[in-house]
């Protein structure tokens, strides 16, 4: 379980706003991060994984209280046991695939695990090619290996398919769903496509201007 109780002020195109959450994420669930743009979705798992702070509160996941201010807890993203899949992959292009994916075992070598990922993403045949040189798709599937080689408790997405054509869209969508049930994650993922929320979730947080207090199954928490 990932246990959140934060807030955070922003300031977006509608000037300033507090996001603030109080939400239970269920174990092994995949739950889909929805609202408007700018609503705090990117935000929320950036403070999950330790790239962006509270103002205040606290983050636990699993056994481990990985934030909390009134005890000063602030673990830094690495041991956090957090996968995380940027929007733009991230990938360093001047390694070749196999080097991407072992980058994330800097400190638990596995490298049976990186045989694993690379067979069950269609990898086998690229591991020497450079990322720059790959296909959108390709490189999507690079990017997920990359976010489960170092066997996070947490999967954390940032919209993974948005600059994905529609045809191979489905296609990545089962990658992925694959992946969550292969690896046993707790996985959220941001997404403003509908279609894809309804195939993929088990869960709906849905950000938007109140407080958000509860978590729905297959639901929405309207917050404006």
């Amino acid at each position: 379980m990932i246990h959140i109780n934060v807030e955070r002020k922003m300031l977006t195109s509608d000037g300033e706003r507090k996001l603030d959450i109080a939400v239970d994420i269920p174990k092994h669930s995949f739950t889909c991060v929805c609202g408007n743009s700018g609503c705090g979705k990117t935000s929320l798992l950036r403070m999950i994984a330790g790239l962006m702070k509270p103002d205040s509160g606290k983050i636990v996941v699993g056994d481990n209280v990985v934030y909390d201010l009134s005890k000063k807890i602030n673990l830094p993203p690495q041991k956090r046991h957090i996968g995380f899949m940027f929007q733009d992959y991230a990938l360093f292009p001047n390694m070749t695939v196999q080097q991407n994916i072992a980058f994330a075992q800097s400190y638990d070598k596995d490298p049976a695990l990186i045989e694993r990922l690379t067979a069950t993403f269609g990898l086998d045949m690229l591991r020497k090619q450079k990322t720059y040189k790959l296909s959108g798709g390709q490189k999507q599937r690079v990017a997920l290996a990359r976010a489960l080689a170092s066997k996070p408790q947490i999967l954390l997405l940032d919209e993974p398919l948005s600059a994905i054509d529609e045809e191979l869209r489905t296609a990545l969508q089962d990658e992925i769903s694959k992946a969550h049930r292969l690896f046993s994650a707790t996985t959220l993922m941001v997404s403003h496509d509908k279609a894809e929320v309804a195939r993929m979730a088990t869960h709906i947080l849905y950000i938007g201007k109140e407080k958000i207090r509860s978590l729905q199954n297959q639901l929405t928490i309207d917050n404006g």
